[in-house]
C-alpha cells in the first residue's frame, strides 16, 4: 500500500507494533482478545510528514483487509483508540513518555513512569527507513544512565523493607487487617519491581508484571515465591516468605557487586547500592 499509494514518502515510514496493549507485550491469551485485539500494526510519520499525508495514508489503511489468517477484524474499545493506524512519531512518544525526544538528563528520566518506559519499547518494529522512531527506541533500550538505576533500586529497596519486612506485621500485631494487607501489596509490587530493575529491563503495567517475570534471566524464582503469600492467611507464614524473597533479593544484590552485606533487612543495603551514585 505504502509503496503503491505513497512512493515520494515511503523513505519517511516506521512501521510495527508498539504501544499499549498486551498484544505489544507478547502475553495475549484467550481472555485478552475480547477488545482491541485483531489484526493492525502502527505507521508512524514525522510531524511535518504526517500532517501533508497523515489523512490520505489512514484512509489507505482503513481499506486494508480487516481479516488476516482467519484472525477476524479488530474491535476497539473507546479507551483503545488511536492506538494503531497512521500516527504522528513525535505525538507518539509525547503521548506515551510526556515528551518527543530521548530524556537528556537523570531529572528528564526519573519524570517518566517505568511503565510508560515499558510501553514504548515492548512490541516490534518490521521496518523503519528514516530512523527517527527508532533511534529514540535504541535509546531507550540502552536502559537508565547508572545514577538513575541506582538511585531506582534504591528506592524499590527502601519502599519493599518498610511495607514488607516492617509495616505488615506491625499492622497485623493491631488488627489492621486493611493497613497489613496494603503493606502486602506495596511489598510484592516492590520485590517486582527490584527483580526487573536487577535484570535491567522496564516493569511493564502492574497487572503484567508478575507474569513478566518467568521470562527475566535472574530472580524469576521470586515470582513463584510471591505467588505463596496469596496461598496463605496466617501472618507467621507470610512472614516467613517476605524473609525468603528478601534473602534471594540479597543475594543477586551481591552477585551483581551491588551490595557485600549480608543483612536480610532490604533497606541496609541502600548505602552500598546508592555508592555509584557519588
Amino acid at each position: 500500500m505504502i509503496e503503491g499509494r505513497f512512493p515520494d514518502i515511503a523513505d519517511q515510514t516506521a512501521a510495527g507494533l508498539v504501544g499499549y496493549g498486551s498484544e505489544c507485550l507478547g502475553f495475549d491469551d484467550e481472555i485478552s482478545r475480547d477488545h482491541d485485539y485483531g489484526p493492525s500494526f502502527c505507521i508512524w510519520l514525522p510531524r511535518k510528514t504526517y500532517r501533508q499525508f497523515g489523512e490520505a495514508m489512514q484512509t489507505a489503511y482503513d481499506a486494508l483487509p480487516k481479516t488476516f489468517l482467519g484472525v477476524s477484524e479488530r474491535v476497539e474499545q473507546e479507551q483503545g483508540k488511536g492506538r494503531v493506524g497512521v500516527l504522528c512519531l513525535e505525538d507518539f512518544y509525547r503521548g506515551i513518555l510526556g515528551r518527543e525526544t530521548l530524556p537528556e538528563t537523570d531529572a528528564q528520566w526519573l519524570t517518566i513512569p517505568e511503565e510508560a518506559l515499558a510501553t514504548a519499547t515492548g512490541g516490534s518494529v518490521f521496518e523503519d527507513r528514516l530512523g527517527a522512531f527508532c533511534a529514540i527506541r535504541e535509546g531507550l533500550l540502552g536502559y537508565y544512565p547508572e545514577k538513575v538505576w541506582r538511585r531506582n533500586l534504591a528506592d524499590a529497596l527502601a519502599k519493599a523493607a518498610q511495607a514488607g519486612q516492617y509495616n505488615y506485621a506491625r499492622a497485623m500485631r493491631r488488627g489492621e487487617r486493611v493497613a497489613a494487607e496494603l503493606a502486602l501489596s506495596e511489598f510484592v509490587r516492590e520485590s517486582m519491581r527490584l527483580v526487573y530493575l536487577l535484570n535491567r529491563t522496564y516493569a511493564p503495567f502492574y497487572k503484567w508484571m508478575h507474569r513478566g517475570l518467568r521470562d527475566l534471566p535472574t530472580g524469576g524464582e521470586i515470582g513463584d515465591m510471591l505467588g505463596l503469600l496469596y496461598q496463605t492467611d496466617a501472618e507467621g507464614d507470610r512472614i516467613l516468605i517476605i524473609e525468603a524473597v528478601c534473602s534471594v533479593l540479597v543475594q543477586i544484590l551481591q552477585e551483581k557487586g551491588l551490595s557485600a552485606g549480608t543483612d536480610s533487612f532490604l533497606q541496609n543495603h541502600i548505602g552500598e547500592v546508592l555508592t555509584g551514585c557519588v
